[in-house]
């Protein structure tokens, strides 16, 4: 390859590293018109919220659903290894903050808000911050570069491993969260409340 056959290259790839900031910016801008708040209402942020029913869950840096977006990440760069095998990393990236952000916008409208308070047990759920959505899309990218340099059975050991771990810890994962929104199930929503 010529080095001016390296420095289109380089641009090319540039490009789509600026359109996916670029997606993660009007994602934040977005959720600032949607009316979320900027940082926790207690006025102060956290690297990380242990507390599950708590008012700064969803709040801060991180907190317990955390795993759960660096999953997405994982299942996101498979998504792009598939159907984007030819384009630049970086294309692929774009394609897996384009589907995290519109589910971050999802998940913090009033429609999945309201499912989460009557389908869940998270019935003080009242929305993201923009920091932590913003905080969960970096988190998917932590996982959709992961995936990209480990092994394929590594990726998947440590899908299962958080999975289980906070399926254990708080009653939550990113399956049960799946299927409390889609179809919940009675006897799962008394488990996860302690019953």
């Amino acid at each position: 390859m010529t080095v001016d056959g390296i420095a289109e290259r380089a641009r090319h790839q540039n490009f789509w590293f600026v359109a996916c900031l670029a997606l993660l910016l009007i994602q934040i801008a977005a959720e600032y018109l949607m009316g979320r708040v900027p940082i926790c209402a207690c006025g102060y942020v956290k690297l990380w919220e242990g507390g599950v029913n708590t008012s700064g869950n969803s709040q801060h840096l991180s907190d317990w659903y955390t795993p759960s977006h660096i999953i997405h990440g994982f299942l996101f760069y498979g998504l792009g290894h598939l159907i984007l095998r030819r384009k630049p990393l970086a294309a692929k990236l774009l394609l897996a903050l384009v589907i995290e952000s519109a589910w971050e916008l999802l998940e913090n409208s009033p429609i999945i808000i309201d499912r989460y308070r009557t389908a869940t047990i998270a019935l003080d759920y009242y929305g993201d911050s923009i920091l932590n959505s913003a905080m969960d899309t970096v988190f998917m990218c932590v996982g959709f570069f992961f995936a990209r340099r480990a092994p394929v059975a590594l990726t998947v050991a440590i899908a299962i491993f958080f999975e289980i771990f906070t399926g254990y810890i708080i009653r939550d994962n990113l399956t049960l969260n799946v299927v409390m929104l889609i179809w919940p199930v009675e006897a799962i929503k008394v488990w996860q409340g302690g019953g």
